[in-house]
């Protein structure tokens, strides 16, 4: 069972050039794959988010949450979640 469902998935597929320069997957298996291998994040809102990057070590200390949301590795899901992809 994928921690990555058919939101999560179809909407890296869609936006993944807003990280990548060129896209990193074709299909949702391929999508998928990739997500798991670079251990990306579900988050449920932007505290999770900003938590999630407290515990990487980054330093997003002045950033406020339209910052967050608009960073290249945060992709807002059409159901107000949001995934964060490690490029």
């Amino acid at each position: 069972m994928s921690q990555y469902d058919k939101t999560v998935i179809d909407t890296f597929l869609k936006n993944q050039l807003q990280l990548f320069p060129e896209r990193v997957a074709e299909s949702a298996e391929e999508a998928e794959e990739f997500l798991d291998i670079c251990g990306a994040a579900v988050c449920k809102n932007l505290k999770e988010v900003r938590q999630y990057f407290d515990e990487c070590g980054a330093d997003i200390s002045g950033m406020s949450n339209q910052d967050l949301a608009e960073a290249q590795e945060v992709f807002a899901l059409p159901d107000g979640r949001y995934l964060v992809v490690e490029g």
